[in-house]
């Protein structure tokens, strides 16, 4: 067990007590990889009962009180229903996130399609996706384009960034007070010649040209192998135009593992970097948010892992000393300042974790309470019928 000072212990669990983490309601859906989607039993049926595992993971981790929606894999007749069902189960909506990739009209992109009766639908779509957030009480409206070409020659590069621009301009004047949209960006997949929004310097461009309510989401399996992410984050926070998280892992490319699985240290990386540059203050706007499949594991306890590795990993970076590490850089100490990063990471912050759940009212081991609890079990036999929620639904 590592000791920590007082000042260290305070400025810590001060830190994670005002800590959110959203988590996404296709991640208790049935997922897999392209080959097999592998059913699970006891997988939602509905959004209804997506929110209710959501709920459960957030009265195991107290740090998860928000649900992203996926639009229409979320859909329903009466949202403002469906959030009032979130609200009684302790919870609330969070970013609404738009589908324009399923469609067989996407085939050759949507609101950067050639076909402007395919971009005119896209852009319905979008607009629809702020209607709901209107009756959810949603801020966050989460853009990802699939949109891109397979081949040169395929169509005009720069044609398309016109067409992404008209209709993300659209969409802005659409938003109303407080509302805001999350521009994403992926490297490839499924378009592997050039994809329209394919970095985040892309991504940077087209909100600086929207505006102040236009932000960037950095999802961390979205870019080539050894990209320095942190680098982004810290740009991104210096310029007032980070707007949140994707959180997940990759080994290879957007694998989409739990956070924190596959690079434990990048993650305490990232997080030093929205410390540093005053991420974590409410006032900053970061929506810290899980974007996950689990295609073998087991969807509510993974998820829970993800909150609680999320949850070391920002412990450790609020357990950076900043004085000693703005000494040293001055100095030029360059082992004296990385010393001090690697004395943090190397902390043992889990009995720490461990007491704040216990102050809280939790049990101080998550993944086990949820084991005990008997709501895996409750909802194999309750689950019975109907069609379990996926990538479709």
């Amino acid at each position: 067990m590592t000791t920590l000072s007082p000042d260290a212990r305070d400025r810590v669990l001060t830190g994670l007590r005002t800590q959110r983490i959203e988590l996404p309601s296709w991640a208790f859906g049935n997922s897999g990889t392209r080959f097999k989607v592998f059913a699970q039993q006891g997988v939602p049926r509905d959004p209804w009962e997506k929110i209710a595992d959501a709920a459960c993971v957030h009265r195991f981790t107290g740090v998860a009180p928000k649900v992203s929606l996926h639009i229409p894999w979320d859909r329903v007749e009466d949202y403002a229903a469906l959030a009032k069902h979130a609200v009684a189960l302790g919870v609330l909506p969070g970013a609404i996130n738009a589908n324009v990739f399923q469609d067989d009209d996407y085939r050759l992109g949507s609101v950067t399609n050639p076909d402007a009766a395919v971009r005119r639908k896209a852009v319905a779509h979008l607009l629809d996706c702020v209607d709901v957030m209107d009756a959810t009480g949603s801020r966050d409206l989460k853009l990802w384009f699939s949109d891109g070409t397979n081949y040169p020659g395929q169509d005009d590069i720069r044609a398309r960034q016109d067409r992404l621009a008209e209709a993300l301009s659209t969409v802005y004047e659409r938003l109303g007070d407080g509302q805001r949209i999350l521009l994403e960006y992926k490297l490839f997949e499924p378009a592997f010649y050039t994809m329209d929004v394919p970095d985040w310097g892309t991504a940077f461009a087209h909100c600086l040209q929207l505006g102040e309510k236009a932000q960037v989401v950095v999802d961390t399996g979205h870019h080539a192998p050894g990209t320095n992410i942190e680098f982004i984050v810290a740009f991104l926070l210096r310029a007032g135009k980070l707007g949140g998280f994707d959180f997940n892992s990759r080994f290879y490319a957007d694998d989409d593992l739990m956070a924190g699985a596959a690079d434990p240290f990048q993650l305490f990386r990232i997080l030093h970097e929205v410390r540093a540059g005053g991420g974590f203050a409410e006032s900053a706007g970061v929506a810290f948010m899980l974007d996950q499949c689990h295609n073998i594991e087991e969807k509510i306890p993974a998820q829970i892992r993800s909150v609680m590795n999320v949850q070391e990993a920002t412990a450790k970076a609020l357990l950076v000393d900043q004085v000693a590490l703005a000494v040293a850089q001055e100095a030029g100490d360059v082992l004296g300042a990385h010393a001090v990063l690697m004395d943090a990471y190397n902390s043992d912050i889990r009995p720490l974790l461990a007491e704040l759940r216990t102050e809280q009212g939790l049990d101080p081991d998550p993944v086990a309470a949820y084991a005990r609890s008997g709501y895996r079990e409750r909802i194999v036999a309750e689950r019975v019928g109907g069609e379990q929620a996926g990538w479709g639904a």
